[in-house]
């Protein structure tokens, strides 16, 4: 293991280590994935310094003219922002690196690195932890000092594919009620990593078997995560036989709102099912007014799938209501039981561009039919052009002359 800490080495920092004070050590995740062999192309780099921490950071920030923010001034706590990294400074907790390390949270994130000397600092059996890919508590004191970090047991055991030890899994279970006291928006960033997750689903369950969830979720059942789970298989088996929707799947809500349509499904089986209480638990959490558009959205479209047969009309309106949220909508019927061959047509016309149905292209502006028609912009003319739109889908009217006597019959009806 002393090796692979050199995966981190001094070409790969984002500054030099001669601006980094002899004292300085390396902690956290950085460490650990270094040992596990784990790369990342954004580093995210921790270290500890016994005096001076802030200090040294805004030196290293000028010199590179990077950017800095200061995190925690009492603490002592500051960050350094370059385009390919983020390193926080943070000042030492107690007297040595010793008593630092015993305060953190989990023995496989205890373990410090000199860069300088490549000394390994381990008093809490670390690196025996990550040879068993085990995830232990230093305390369950620790756990309580700030309660997300019982939360962070199941993301890092999702994003490590480690096992909680048994005492560890104990203590979060007897700790539970505290993840109340946490931010709401600090445990939304835990859970979205567990829907983003791969194997996020089965560490997810247990974060709500282990009552962790329940203050958040309070409408939520074993059902709702049996349908959590076959949500995350209908989105494999919707992506072997269309490609292009399970990209889409994986797409971000949002450039701002890293949250996928998948995620978006898979909190839709947590929520109440009345889109209108759903909004309210949501907005609890602080998630954005995309993601719970697109929440509600799917809740309240998906039903509709179980229809055999939609009519052209009703395709096109169902169409213009699911807009982005379709992929989300499908795997979420999907996952509720509706057979993949029912919605199987309805999938083809969403992926092809060309579909008058799902992507309708207009045959008139609104400024076309005022002047044709010689008429007011009113909610008529919204009328109007809605009624070519399917006119055109049905196969009534194709060009721009049929339209207007079409939208012009309307009128004098």
């Amino acid at each position: 293991m002393d090796d692979s800490i050199a995966s981190i080495s001094p070409e790969t920092y984002p500054f030099s280590l001669e601006l980094l004070p002899k004292t300085a050590y390396m902690v956290g995740g950085a460490v650990r994935d270094a040992m596990l062999g784990r790369t990342r192309e954004y580093l995210d780099l921790d270290f500890v310094l016994p005096c001076d921490a802030v200090k040294v950071a805004r030196k290293i920030a000028k010199h590179y003219k990077a950017g800095f923010v200061l995190l925690d001034p009492q603490r002592q706590i500051a960050r350094v922002v370059f385009p390919e990294a983020t390193v926080d400074f943070a000042q030492q907790s107690g007297e040595s690196i010793e008593t630092d390390l015993h305060r953190r949270d989990f023995t496989v994130n205890a373990i410090a690195y000199n860069p300088h000397t490549q000394e390994i600092i381990d008093p809490l059996q670390g690196c025996a932890d990550l040879e068993r890919r085990l995830l232990r508590m230093i305390s369950p004191a620790n756990l309580k000092d700030d309660p997300l970090r019982l939360m962070r047991a199941y993301r890092q055991a999702a994003q490590l594919g480690f096992t909680i030890e048994t005492d560890t899994q104990t203590a979060i279970r007897s700790l539970a009620s505290h993840i109340t006291e946490v931010a709401a928006e600090r445990v939304r960033v835990e859970i979205n990593y567990l829907l983003l997750s791969s194997q996020g689903t089965p560490w997810i369950t247990r974060a709500w078997e282990d009552n962790l969830l329940t203050p958040f979720f309070k409408f939520a059942t074993s059902e709702s995560f049996a349908k959590l789970r076959a949500v995350h298989h209908a989105a494999v088996k919707l992506a072997e036989n269309w490609q292009q929707l399970g990209v889409k799947l994986q797409e971000h809500v949002r450039d701002t709102v890293k949250t996928t349509w998948l995620s978006i499904a898979k909190l839709a089986c947590l929520v109440n099912p009345d889109p209108e209480v759903a909004e309210i638990e949501l907005q609890k959490l602080t998630y954005s007014r995309a993601e719970i558009k697109g929440v509600t959205t799917a809740l309240k479209l998906f039903p509709q799938l179980k229809l055999s047969q939609m009519s052209l009309r009703e395709q096109y309106f169902f169409f213009q209501e699911a807009g982005f949220v379709f992929p989300a909508t499908a795997v979420l019927a999907v996952g509720h039981d509706i057979l993949v061959e029912a919605i199987a047509p309805l999938i083809d016309r969403y992926l092809d561009p060309d579909d008058l149905v799902s992507h309708p292209t207009p045959l008139l502006s609104g400024k076309e039919l005022i002047i044709a028609l010689g008429i007011p912009a009113s909610p008529l003319l919204g009328k109007l052009l809605m009624e070519i739109a399917v006119g055109q889908v049905e196969g009534k009217i194709s060009t721009p002359a049929e339209a207007i006597a079409f939208a012009r019959q309307l009128v004098e009806g």
